[in-house]
């Protein structure tokens, strides 16, 4: 029986041999910078033509990650990929034959992958947030104000936990097709529509891209949106709940069922 220190090794060696998810990787901070920027740098040019109660919340911070709505979907494919091409290669009954402890095998995984995810999430946001907070000039805002260090590393933990929850989908679905066909419609559509329809938006905060993404925001309510029933840290708490329950899912489905 493989130790847990030869597993993980093992994980780290598939994830890396995989141009795939190395590409997808490069993918979330190459996106997520580059619309940030854009974003940032229109923002500036138009910040007189805001609304005044928009100029009054407006968050330099939050406008800084705006590009994260299409990084996080870079990230999910990632999450997906590194479950779910287990499953359509074949390979997961060698992994398993391998690794007879189903949950050493998926919790290792998890802990890799997941720490990859995190790290290239915190490079990100970083650098984004610098990038962003330049192009907007004036209207910018510094690392040592007030809570903003707090929603820049939150940021990449954003990032890292969208990955991870996106692994204990895949984990459960056992296919990377069906898994990708629910998570992307589900974060680039279905959550962003049900945000904005009066009554559904009550039920779409608590989706974990809508709460985590709060802890983001440094102004509350910004840009003049409505408010939340929760704080920053009560948001990503609310989102490392989803991504409990998704890893909880995967287990469950890999312990019980063959491969």
């Amino acid at each position: 029986m493989a130790s847990v220190s030869a597993v993980l090794t093992s994980e780290w060696t598939k994830i890396r041999t995989v141009s795939s998810t190395t590409w997808t990787l490069i993918s979330a901070f190459a996106v997520t910078v580059a619309m940030s920027a854009a974003l940032c740098a229109l923002m500036r040019t138009q910040f007189d033509d805001l609304k005044p109660e928009e100029q009054a919340t407006f968050d330099p911070t939050f406008i800084g990650f705006s590009g994260m709505i299409l990084g996080q979907l870079a990230m999910v494919v990632f999450g997906v990929l590194v479950v779910g091409t287990e499953y359509s290669s074949g390979m997961i009954r060698t992994s398993l034959a391998a690794v007879p402890k189903r949950g050493t095998l998926l919790f290792s995984k998890v802990l890799v992958a997941g720490a990859l995810a995190l790290a290239v999430g915190l490079v990100t946001s970083f650098v984004s947030f610098f990038l962003g907070q330049a192009l907007l000039g004036d209207h910018g805002t510094t690392i040592g104000a007030d809570n903003v260090l707090r929603a820049v590393v939150g940021a990449g933990l954003y990032m890292g936990l969208i990955a991870v929850f996106s692994m204990g989908v895949a984990a459960m679905l056992r296919s990377s097709m069906l898994s990708l066909g629910i998570l992307m419609p589900f974060f680039f559509l279905v959550s962003q529509i049900l945000s904005a329809v009066p009554k559904a938006k009550e039920v779409a905060r608590y989706f974990p891209d809508q709460a985590g993404s709060k802890i983001m925001q440094v102004v509350p309510d910004a840009m003049n949106s409505d408010p939340a029933p929760y704080g920053p840290w009560a948001g990503l708490l609310i989102m490392v709940g989803w991504v409990a329950a998704a890893l909880i899912g995967g287990y469950l489905v890999l312990k019980q069922r063959d491969a």
